[in-house]
């Protein structure tokens, strides 16, 4: 029997401050649960006295916020949600205020003396997972669309709110119960040998859901670069330029400049967007030998963070080419077999054509037996050919264009439950082959579906939603 969760329906009220901490313009005080109505009319009065309980749903009502001794706190708009019709399916009240941080703070004060809780993060939306006004995938796409910060990121979580990922795993889950439904029937009829599961059906079948299975889990490596960023970093000799880079970059003094050698002694990251793909460029520290405890233990971490990179830029300076290639070819080369690695020759406006020549058949001679290598002349210190460093960058990454139809996983949750499913999927496909008994095959098949389910949260723990939940903002 599967663990599916008990969700029991909240009895209590909930307020928070939904908008950005801090002063603003305005700022909206979030009310939910089954006293949200009668808790806001105790508070909140409009020019014609009209409660809200008697007011149509999904309306704004201007009017004031007083206290218990009649001191008017402010004058706000209170829009009313009736459940279910709510982002929560309860009864709620946003109230939209001046964003005084003070009158903020009084007025959720006011609401905790008339009644109400204080939410917890995420509590709003878990809420409306719990009463069912959307599922787990959906309640975990609200996060991401919050937090998103380009185009693509924007609208994969827009897409992943409105379902399409979830639509396609109910399929999934669908075709499988009726799959594992006629091997079990055939359990009950063990005696009689009767065969209600056409074996080469449900071989059809099941191949068909591990295609599926298996696409959604490829475009993991996609929606990972999209929603966080492709991680890029620029390694190189002391004084290479590796920071002056980053600082061009990323259009700003984000990294110390010096002359002096191993200036650098930690990694420093900053992120921007390129033609709607997010970069997280790492500036690292020099690559050379050194008796500095901490210029060491910050050269260990650019090999850590060379192996974490996607793309790789290694910088070197074209004046002195030959020696950091001899220097570091041996610790950088092996370890970018899997990444795209960028040669950008540094200082290019020190050195004549002939030198260019000579550095880059020197360039092919090392990548001769690598993919994924380019090679530019750059000078950081000039600006030049930064902006074709760029357009190199986003070659490099090539994400393919998406519609709005196409089902994209971000979430490294959904990734792991993905891979569990596939291999249960290809241990049912194995049984088909080699006629393994139906209790068997009726095991594995039921095991992907828990895996699928654990997705959208039709199969959960409190653990795990906690776990999701508590990464929300207040107010949400």
């Amino acid at each position: 029997m599967e663990p599916e969760l008990t969700n029991t329906l909240p009895q209590d009220t909930i307020c928070a401050v939904s908008t950005a901490p801090g002063r603003g313009g305005i700022a909206v005080i979030r009310v939910s649960g089954p006293e949200a109505i009668g808790i806001t009319d105790r508070i909140f009065r409009t020019p014609g006295g009209k409660p809200l309980a008697k007011a149509r749903p999904n309306t704004a009502h201007y009017g004031t916020i007083t206290d218990e001794t009649g001191h008017t706190l402010d004058d706000i708009v209170a829009t009313l949600f009736v459940a279910p019709h709510s982002f929560t399916g309860e009864n709620t009240v946003e109230l939209s205020c001046h964003g005084s941080i003070y009158i903020q703070q009084q007025i959720i004060a006011l609401l905790l003396r008339q009644g109400c809780r204080l939410a917890t993060p995420g509590e709003f939306t878990r809420r409306a997972f719990t009463n069912g006004k959307l599922d787990l995938s959906q309640a975990e796409a609200i996060a991401d669309l919050i937090a998103s910060t380009s185009a693509a990121s924007h609208r994969l979580a827009i897409r992943q709110m409105r379902g399409g990922f979830s639509r396609e795993l109910a399929r999934l889950r669908e075709q499988l119960l009726t799959f594992v439904s006629l091997v079990e029937l055939e359990l009950d009829f063990s005696e009689e040998e009767v065969e209600f599961a056409d074996r080469q059906k449900l071989t059809d079948l099941a191949q068909e859901i591990e295609h599926v299975i298996k696409r959604l889990a490829d475009s993991f490596s996609l929606g990972n670069a999209i929603k966080n960023g492709v991680p890029t970093a620029i390694i190189g000799e002391t004084n290479a330029g590796k920071s002056t880079l980053l600082n061009r970059l990323v259009k700003e003094e984000r990294a110390l400049v010096s002359d002096i050698h191993g200036t650098t002694r930690d990694v420093i990251e900053d992120t921007i967007i390129l033609q709607g793909i997010t970069f997280r460029f790492i500036d690292t520290a020099g690559i050379r030998e050194t008796h500095d405890t901490i210029e060491s233990m910050g050269i260990e971490r650019t090999f850590q963070k060379l192996d974490q990179a996607t793309i790789v830029i290694w910088l070197i300076d074209a004046t002195h080419a030959p020696q950091e290639i001899e220097a570091l070819s041996a610790k950088i080369l092996p370890r970018c077999h899997s990444k795209h690695l960028i040669v950008a020759f540094n200082k290019a406006d020190k050195i004549d054509d002939a030198t260019r020549q000579q550095l880059t058949r020197l360039y092919d001679h090392l990548t001769h037996k690598m993919t994924n290598t380019s090679h530019i002349f750059i000078s950081a210190s000039h600006n030049q050919n930064i902006d074709v460093l760029e357009a190199l960058l986003t070659q490099t990454v090539n994400l393919p264009q998406t519609d709005d139809n196409d089902i994209i996983v971000t979430n490294a949750r959904h990734y792991e439950a993905l891979m569990h499913a596939h291999n249960a999927i290809q241990r049912t496909l194995d049984g088909l082959q080699s006629n393994l008994s139906g209790d068997f095959l009726a095991q594995d098949i039921r095991e992907c579906m828990h895996y699928l389910g654990e997705i959208t949260g039709q199969i959960s723990t409190d653990e795990i939603l906690g776990t999701i939940f508590s990464k929300f903002c207040i107010g949400k």
